[in-house]
């Protein structure tokens, strides 16, 4: 079968440790190859594996790995034959030297080994492409467009007339773009849909009148929108998506809607008209805002919660309707033991 990314180059341990500030444990051999990355219990004697949770310490007594990162609580009890790099995050670490040794699988490349402009694709004359563009076979691109250099516009990707693309970004296949202004070094990964109407509808007894959607969507620089995830248009101000966040596949962000910086959502959430999200605010799966919620910087929404009034900034919620995390747990608590007791207090009999 084949390995889809192969290393950029081999590092020496001694690379590693110059990379991640690791100290080598006595006799480490620091001129070993180190090529692969891996678990601890598939790593060979070419892989670098890590060890950060007491859960795995069988795995590490039999591992193959040719250098393992380890805390100093765990260093000790890691075998003689083991090449050990102490640090004090183990993960972060192995996730730098991941980096330098596979930088390709940090952003999408050309499906079709394009450089430049496909002969297959479709770009009006009026579009403006700077050098270094690569445009994949049937992406369309419209009147008026402009896409700054080492971008990548990948096959059946449509980038919509006076749509604006900054440089070194990324846009997979199947994409739609339309009414949207991207920033520099954006990810846009296969199949989301950038732009579109929001959902936006006047209820009458004779129908439902189309309330129009005449804003734009802003994704600032260094964003990443996973899969199949829909960002919609706004009706009355721009739907923004700040500097640094990252969406997940399958999410929704309706209309009017503005993320603040370096948010983490994660999949299946949706996100309601008119909402506002602060800086640094995380979203586990499932997540559900209803319109007009404000949500403060630095909160943590637990997986599939539900929200219909603001949220504090820095604060921890849980549960559908979502209430803090230490209320949800108490209250979680106190429901088991009237399970075990069949509903009686511990003092009745």
């Amino acid at each position: 079968m084949p390995d889809f990314f192969s290393p950029h180059r081999e590092l020496t341990i001694a690379d590693i440790v110059s990379l991640t500030g690791a100290k080598p444990r006595p006799d480490t051999p620091l001129d070993r190859g180190i090529s692969d990355i891996a678990p601890l219990d598939r790593a060979r004697a070419t892989d670098i594996t890590f060890l950060d949770n007491a859960k795995y310490l069988a795995a590490l007594a039999t591992t193959g790995a040719g250098v393992c990162l380890a805390p100093p609580r765990f260093a000790a009890q890691a075998p003689e034959r083991l090449a050990v790099l102490i640090v004090p995050e183990p993960y972060r670490a192995f996730v730098t030297v991941a980096r330098a040794l596979f930088p390709a699988a940090l952003r999408p490349s050309s499906l079709f080994e394009t450089t430049g402009r496909s002969a297959d694709a479709r770009i009006h004359p009026s579009a403006r492409l700077e050098t270094g563009v690569t445009v994949d076979p049937l992406a369309v691109i419209g009147s008026e467009a402009e896409i700054g250099s080492g971008t990548l516009i990948g096959p059946g990707a449509v980038i919509g007339p006076a749509v604006a693309i900054g440089r070194d970004s990324a846009i997979g296949a199947g994409a739609t773009i339309v009414h949207a202004l991207i920033g520099d070094r954006v990810i846009i990964h296969p199949g989301a849909r950038i732009g579109q109407d929001g959902f936006g509808y006047l209820p009458s007894p004779r129908g439902h009148q189309k309330i129009p959607q005449t804003r734009r969507v802003i994704i600032q620089d260094d964003v990443e929108i996973g899969a199949n995830t829909t960002i919609d248009r706004g009706s009355t101000r721009d739907t923004v998506i700040g500097e640094g966040t990252k969406i997940d596949n399958l999410v929704q962000i309706a209309h009017n809607v503005s993320i603040g910086r370096h948010c983490l959502i994660a999949g299946q959430t949706g996100v309601s008209g008119s909402s506002q999200v602060g800086d640094f605010v995380m979203m586990g799966g499932q997540v559900g805002l209803a319109d007009h919620v404000n949500v403060g910087a630095g909160a943590m929404l637990g997986a599939q919660s539900g929200y219909m009034s603001d949220i504090p900034p820095g604060t921890r919620w849980l549960g559908s309707p979502a209430v803090p995390a230490r209320e949800f747990l108490k209250t979680f608590t106190m429901l088991r033991k009237l399970a075990r007791t069949g509903g009686k207090s511990e003092g009745e009999k």
